[in-house]
């Protein structure tokens, strides 16, 4: 099976809640009644295509009423009366420290050429800066011209940001000069996904419909990082509305093979970072859209525990499941970067205050790891690869723990990421704005946001309690170790983990016979980011997989 055929499998597994079932009790017509309860109509091509998802919701709501829930058991959706204009802003975050520390990597020295540097974590791009060998001008226009250059292959920039890069590394290099130096991401070039706003630019969401959207506001994740010192370049491409990788200036390419998209949803996240176009990239996750394109780049991503990171002013696919995170080339960078965004903030009232302490020498012996076995023993392409993750695990001196997830069927419980889709993007759906998105497959967001129009409030609710349960029995779970590894696509651990708001790591693990990159998650306990970095930066340090990098010959292969 070919990279991409994994991956549209692995998507259609996961929306499984969108495949027909054997016995089909709803039809056309009944959809074309159903249509005056609702106030909207739908054409006859768009009823059939909605056929057969509406179909398996219906199968999907007899599932999740045939589970006892007790009169205890509540959704796990929280509400604050408290509205966002009313709480005063408080920068730092009582939980947002700040601090840093870093592994002793020695002398760093700039080389002759400067785009020989394109590729390096952060960790040695900040020494360069601080060391006054490079400036962050310097640094900035490498980084853009590089991204200008391999955009026409990659098509991973929706829009670029010089002007706002070259002031904001002057005013770097500036402070650096008066001896003011805030951190390793200081004078560090940067691409966010365009879901997130960034004042006097554009934040399209990949989609045709919001193409020209200018949204008056800067999202807080953008402003820490102006506060950590970051030069933003780029606001990079990401699927249609967080899914996939086709938005609507075209499809975003793996830069290890540009026959192939990326992945999504943060697609041009993915690819800018492991092009070496970035420094580093932020990306965001609902149901595997940093696991996805990290995956497929070969890049090193971190998913947050839900709530560690503020979505204001970032694009709601689904209040319930949204995380934001970062998309690098080493996990050393993963955690610098994290600790600059992350932290509780009164604009987002689902954001969470807890402490993270980054120790680069963490001791891991400490720490109980395990294995999901049955996802292990799964026959797939790149058994291999994932195999040999746990020897080197088991050669670092881990004695890996076997663990099981709960035996739960996910499909019903994506009603709930439909139905908070739909109702965010509402009025492209009753003003058929959804007709000029470019992706109009059965899967695609127009008609899963069509059939959701469909799906009972009741059923919702009752799919939330059902996922209350799921927490609670990934909880106990979690109780038997602190960490654990597990293929990146194997058994339910993407879905389980992104539905109980784990934290995870994505990275590197080797390569497919067609010569692109594979990859290995570590998952940890709520808000235990730390232990999870600690585990894999372990891993990446014992191989040398995320330092090699795509062959970038594209100019040549035409």
């Amino acid at each position: 099976m070919t990279d991409q055929a994994k991956s549209d499998a692995v998507s259609k597994k996961m929306f499984s809640s969108l495949h027909h079932p054997e016995e089909m009790k709803i039809t056309v017509e009944m959809i074309a009644n159903a249509e005056q309860l609702i106030g909207i109509e739908f054409t006859d091509e768009e009823r059939q295509q909605m056929l057969g998802g509406i179909n398996q919701k219906v199968a999907d709501y007899e599932k999740i009423r045939g589970v006892k829930l007790a009169n205890t058991v509540h959704p796990p959706l929280y509400f604050d009366p408290r509205l966002p204009h009313t709480i005063k802003s408080a920068e730092p975050a009582e939980d947002a420290t700040r601090s840093y520390t870093m592994s002793d990597i020695g002398d760093v020295t700039r080389p002759d050429n400067l785009e020989d540097v394109a590729f390096w974590p952060v960790t040695h791009l900040a020494q360069l800066i601080q060391s006054k060998q490079v400036t962050s001008v310097e640094l900035t226009e490498m980084y853009l011209e590089r991204l200008k250059h391999y955009n026409q292959y990659l098509e991973c920039v929706i829009t670029f940001t010089d002007d706002l890069a070259m002031q904001q590394a002057k005013r770097a290099d500036e402070e650096l000069a008066a001896g003011h130096y805030r951190g390793p991401l200081h004078g560090i070039p940067w691409g966010a996904k365009d879901l997130l706003a960034v004042e006097g630019y554009k934040t399209t969401w990949g989609a045709m419909p919001y193409k020209d959207q200018v949204i008056d506001m800067t999202a807080t994740v953008v402003k820490r990082l102006e506060a950590a010192g970051a030069v933003l370049i780029a606001k990079l491409t990401l699927g249609a509305l967080a899914y996939n990788d086709i938005w609507f200036g075209g499809k975003t390419r793996n830069p290890w093979d540009i026959e192939e998209g990326s992945s999504g949803s943060s697609a041009g996240s993915g690819a800018a970072t492991a092009a070496g176009l970035v420094g580093f990239s932020i990306g965001t996750e609902t149901l595997g859209s940093i696991v996805s394109p990290s995956t497929r780049c070969g890049t090193t991503g971190l998913r947050p525990t839900f709530g560690r990171v503020s979505r204001h002013g970032a694009m709601a696919l689904s209040w319930s499941m949204d995380k934001i995170g970062p998309i690098v080339r080493s996990v050393e960078d993963a955690a610098l970067v994290f600790n600059a965004i992350y932290g509780s903030d009164p604009h987002d009232p689902f954001s969470i205050a807890a402490p993270f302490e980054w120790n680069p020498d963490y001791d891991i012996s400490k720490l109980r790891i395990g294995y999901y076995k049955s996802a292990f023993d799964e026959e797939r392409d790149d058994k291999a690869n994932d195999d040999a993750v746990l020897d080197v695990l088991r050669g670092l001196g881990i004695d890996l723990i076997p663990i099981e997830l709960p035996e739960f069927e996910i499909g019903p419980t994506f009603i709930i990421l439909v139905a908070e889709a739909a109702a965010a993007f509402d009025e492209i759906t009753r003003h058929n704005l959804d007709d000029t998105m470019q992706w109009q497959e059965e899967e695609a967001w127009p008609n899963t946001f069509r059939q959701a129009r469909f799906i009972p409030a009741v059923e919702y609710v009752q799919a939330n309690r059902w996922r209350n349960l799921l927490m609670h029995e990934m909880a106990d779970v979690m109780k038997q170790v602190d960490v654990f590894v597990t293929p990146s696509f194997g058994g339910n651990a993407l879905p389980v983990t992104n539905l109980t708001g784990n934290p995870a790591v994505v990275l590197k693990n080797g390569f497919t016979e067609r010569g692109t990159p594979t990859s290995i998650t570590f998952v940890g306990n709520l808000f235990r980011e730390d232990q999870v970095l600690a585990v894999a930066k372990a891993y990446q340090d014992a191989t040398d997989w995320h330092r090699q990098n795509p062959p970038m010959d594209y100019g040549e292969q035409n």
